[in-house]
């Protein structure tokens, strides 16, 4: 009984020095972890983020308020009004999106024939309050704004497997 003891006490010590040399090789490596608010890391081309309307380089709005994104939009999140212009051209009076229904499908950009509704390089969106949640035409043609540079790159990026 005595020597099942120390076989035990034994096979106990040598778990415990392997355990902690194991520990000792890791705490000495550099991290692969990164620091998040300071450090970054990369974001894939295809990556879904806040939603933002964009505008051609003329500065006109690119939306021709075809509401496919809308019909499209599993967790109906997605409201559009239309109304023809003078010119004859239809552009949307009222484009609201529901950031608190949606789920980050992308099918709204994927349903778009003119790249105009896209889901950003943005993740850093939080709020204090719901009411901030629920993005206006003009809050979606500001990060579109905001973000113009990237989203292009990224849709460049993205185009040979579309």
């Amino acid at each position: 009984m005595v020597r099942v003891k120390q076989f035990i006490r034994g096979a106990l010590l040598l778990e415990f020095v392997s355990a902690f040399g194991l520990a000792m090789r890791y705490f000495f490596r550099p991290k692969v972890t990164i620091n998040y608010p300071f450090e970054k890391g990369p974001l894939s081309p295809r990556f879904r983020g806040e939603h933002a309307l964009r505008r051609y380089p003329s500065g006109e709005e690119r939306c021709i308020a075809c509401k496919l994104c809308e019909a499209i939009c599993p967790a109906q999140a997605i409201i559009i009004e239309a109304e023809p212009r003078p010119d004859g051209s239809r552009r949307t009076t009222r484009y609201d999106i529901d950031m608190v229904k949606c789920i980050y499908c992308g099918l709204c950009q994927e349903a778009c024939p003119v790249d105009a509704i896209v889901e950003g390089p943005n993740y850093e969106f939080a709020t204090e309050t719901r009411e901030e949640l629920y993005y206006d035409k003009d809050k979606l043609l500001e990060n579109g704004d905001r973000w113009e540079t990237e989203i292009a790159k990224n849709l460049a990026m993205d185009a040979p497997y579309r």
